[in-house]
């Protein structure tokens, strides 16, 4: 696996990671591959979306610089529709943008919020895009529909989400975590209190659909079952932490062959864990900047982070 590293060029670079070309000017809020090519797209707080084509030379990584586009404010999420072939993107202006990017068509704006938009994902098994904002609303959009099909009320503001249908997991402020059962996505399936103690700040739908990971600011990720039989293989754990100091768990991701998962952190660190056997398999030389996100590729072989001086 190569890992893939997004930073300036004054960057010590630990592990050795390649860096795309031409990066962001300002600090990235999500980082997400094509489902289909390595494409890898990245949202900044310079309100740019971009996107770069990965290359690949036996082990050996480069980029190419393919495209972008811009909100009037910073952006804060984006997703892949499953083809691969269109991106989503939303941010503080309220709004979720659909770029036809393979076909080099122009941005269109198809999901409105009160507030800004948090979290955005598409819905295959639906067709439909889901929305999650500040505003304490998550909205499904039929794109070919101005309005939204509905708008579901959360507790508070969105601040995470994970989907792998029929399963979403919403985070919101006051450490709410509400599960969705999607075949009824106009009801909650079960809402639960985290079980980490701090503010949550990122989820990850485990690949069986049987649970999920949530990350927090206080240097600890929990893993919970939903089954009631499982409960006694719910357990949460330290990382990103070094002495007395603790680091927020910023970005969490499965790998879509072996179903071990890496955190990232404000530590500047990344690490590679087994849930099943409760084990760190690989920790990885710390960055000298903090990684706010992180992602696989399609077949696992890349992994990219953000890190900026």
């Amino acid at each position: 696996m190569s890992a893939f590293g997004m930073a300036s060029a004054t960057n010590t670079n630990p592990n050795k990671s390649t860096e795309v070309v031409s990066p962001p000017t300002d600090a990235v809020s999500s980082l997400c591959f094509s489902p289909k090519a390595n494409y890898l797209v990245a949202t900044s707080w310079d309100n740019q979306v971009r996107c770069w084509e990965i290359t690949k030379n036996g082990t050996a990584l480069g980029s190419v610089a393919k495209a972008s586009i811009a909100h009037d404010q910073p952006v804060l999420c984006s997703a892949w529709k499953d083809d691969g072939t269109t991106v989503f993107s939303g941010g503080c202006d309220k709004q979720v943008k659909m770029w036809p990017l393979l076909s080099g068509g122009q941005p269109v704006t198809v999901a409105m919020h009160d507030a800004p938009v948090k979290e955005v994902a598409w819905i295959p098994e639906m067709n439909l895009l889901v929305s999650g904002s500040w505003d304490k609303t998550l909205r499904y959009w039929d794109l070919r529909q101005p309005n939204p099909v509905h708008t579901q009320q959360l507790p508070e503001r969105c601040y995470a989400l994970t989907v792998r249908h029929p399963l979403m997991v919403v985070g919101t402020a006051d450490r709410n975590l509400i599960v969705f059962n999607l075949q009824n996505p106009q009801a909650e399936f079960k809402r639960i209190a985290s079980p980490l103690k701090y503010q949550t700040r990122c989820v990850a739908a485990f690949p069986d659909q049987q649970g999920f990971l949530v990350g927090s600011i206080e240097g600890r990720v929990g893993v919970h079952h939903l089954d009631e039989q499982q409960q006694s293989k719910n357990f949460t754990f330290k990382c990103h932490r070094e002495g007395n100091d603790i680091y927020s768990v910023n970005s969490l991701n499965f790998h879509p062959v072996h179903q071990t998962f890496a955190t990232s952190g404000s530590d500047g660190a990344f690490n590679f864990w087994d849930k099943d056997s409760k084990q760190r398999l690989k920790a990885m030389s710390r960055c000298s900047a903090p990684i706010p996100c992180s992602s696989f590729n399609n077949d696992g072989s890349i992994f990219c982070l953000w890190g900026m001086l």
